[in-house]
């Protein structure tokens, strides 16, 4: 959730359009908690939307939820270290990352989520990295603490995305 808040309010900073809509319910409980962002250049009519052009799964359970709600040549972005997605039957940009060996590298598994939004900038080039590191500043400011690693996560998403790329 705290990094689909970041996303919107970093897209909203270099001028887009955007909403968020965080799913909270019996996902807070231990099930698959998710987000919606839209970024747009023009005025979103309705935060609901059909198909996903980016999907983000951190687990295994969520990647099954929610795989067939990416469009067709969508990107579809994989914690490879908690569940692997090898091809589908569609048309997909599918990148398997090891966000929770990362993470864990780093020394807090909690930020593969901030590794993820740095791959999907790499691959999407959509915000700045310094406009999203301004954004964990100010999302993070009442947990001082974290906002160095979530900077350090971000930019190793993101280098380890461009290294992929070569």
């Amino acid at each position: 959730m705290a990094m689909g808040k970041i996303l919107a309010l970093s897209a909203m900073r270099e001028g887009r359009f955007v909403t968020w809509l965080p799913s909270y319910g019996a996902e807070v409980r231990g099930g698959t908690a998710h987000c919606r962002v839209i970024i747009s250049d023009k005025e979103i009519a309705s935060p609901a939307f059909e198909k996903a052009d980016t999907l983000i799964a951190l687990n295994e359970p969520s990647l099954k939820k929610f795989k067939n709600s990416i469009r067709n040549n969508g990107l579809l972005l994989v914690n490879s270290s908690l569940a692997l997605c090898k091809a589908t039957s569609r048309r997909l940009e599918v990148v398997n990352v090891p966000l929770t060996e990362m993470a864990s590298k780093l020394g807090l598994e909690k930020v593969a989520n901030t590794i993820a939004i740095g791959v999907y900038l790499a691959n999407k080039k959509i915000i700045s990295l310094k406009t999203m590191e301004r954004s964990i500043e100010e999302v993070l400011a009442h947990r001082e603490k974290l906002i160095a690693i979530n900077k350090r996560a971000l930019e190793d998403g993101f280098f380890w995305a461009q290294k992929k790329s070569q």
